[in-house]
């Protein structure tokens, strides 16, 4: 009996040093590990003794089989999932295991503006690492109707259909349709039952719904003018006036205008399909991304007579009826730009 007993008390020594965390400071960095699926368990054992995780890989694989079995019989019969873990010198060994099996991976998040073009998301996400800007635009070049059936027809690209809004995923999972598909279905959650709630009464199709959205998302600054803009676009749209408006000359010719370098005349006349100074109606995709609010204001725009904005290059804009009065408001603007600031008098 002394014999099993002391047996059983040096195992349980072995196995209550096996388990305990490392001897680290309460500051130990966390430290990345990578599993690629299919990685076995001892390989996952070997990687995380290299990186100073664990002290045993035979505790490892000892405490692997027996947690495998205990969930198994608990009705989980999982096993370790791939992905890229932060993980602690400071955590114990099964504790690492529940995070291995549970699949906590590091999450990576991403934060996507209100009115960004899917030009400046490719861009975003290359320099970021995730993957190149190309293969982001490919992949947005393809329409999932199957796992999205509400997406408009003949559309060449997702543009606008990918909401603006902050993201997380596991490190190891970022492929451009990942990135969309979860784009897609935040449209899906937050805008299509905007739209599906009125769309008894509103005349805009959804697509043009989203384009109208985006270019009130591209000409407002202030939030409490975005009403107001699609007042005006609305008005110009029934009356048969074309919108007349910047940003679908930029997002047509692929440049942007400063108040330094303002869109020139010929620039204004180049034909395009986005052009809405030279083409009547909409533009034939939406523009960018726009956000919620702008895509609530084209479903309550305000009632206004007016048919003309300007900006003032301080995010607000002069609104007016006629296009004398908007002509005047041009040119009181580019003067008050023009003219050098007053000198203080100095006695």
């Amino acid at each position: 009996m002394a014999l099993v007993g002391f047996g059983t008390w040096q195992s349980w020594r072995w196995w209550s040093w096996a388990k305990a965390p490392m001897v680290v400071t309460d500051t130990a960095p966390l430290v990345q590990l990578a599993i690629e699926p299919g990685t076995s368990v001892d390989r996952i054992g070997q990687d995380l003794a290299a990186a100073g995780l664990i002290r045993s890989t035979t505790a490892w694989d000892v405490w692997s089989r027996a947690w495998s079995l205990r969930r198994d019989l608990a009705g989980d019969p999982g096993f370790y999932q791939a992905g890229t873990y932060a993980l602690s010198p400071n955590q114990s060994l099964p504790d690492i295991a529940r995070v291995l099996w549970d699949g906590e991976v590091e999450e990576i998040g991403f934060t996507i503006p209100e009115g960004w073009s899917i030009r400046q998301m490719a861009d975003y996400f290359a320099a970021q690492g995730f993957f190149e800007s190309e293969q982001f635009l490919a992949a947005a070049a393809q329409i999932p109707r199957d796992r999205f059936p509400w997406l408009p027809d003949n559309m060449p690209h997702l543009e606008g259909f990918l909401f603006p809004e902050t993201y997380a995923l596991g490190s190891g999972q970022i492929t451009p349709a990942l990135v969309i598909e979860m784009m897609l279905t935040q449209f899906e959650t937050v805008a299509l039952p905007l739209y599906q709630s009125q769309s008894s009464t509103l005349a805009l199709t959804l697509k043009d719904w989203v384009t109208l959205a985006s270019i009130v998302e591209k000409e407002a600054v202030l939030p409490e003018e975005r009403a107001r803009i699609a007042g005006v676009l609305d008005n110009r749209l029934r009356i048969g006036m074309n919108l007349q408006v910047d940003p679908t000359v930029e997002y047509g010719l692929g440049i942007q205008q400063t108040p330094d370098r303002p869109l020139t005349l010929t620039e204004v006349q180049t034909p395009s399909p986005y052009n809405t100074y030279v083409n009547p109606g909409l533009p034939p995709t939406p523009i960018a991304s726009p956000s919620r609010a702008s895509l609530e204001a084209v479903l309550n725009p305000e009632v206004n007579d007016y048919l003309y904005f300007v900006a003032r290059y301080d995010g607000t804009h002069v609104f007016s009826q006629t296009l004398a009065d908007h002509e005047a408001a041009q040119e009181a603007i580019h003067d008050a730009r023009s003219s050098p600031p007053s000198s203080p008098i100095i006695p």
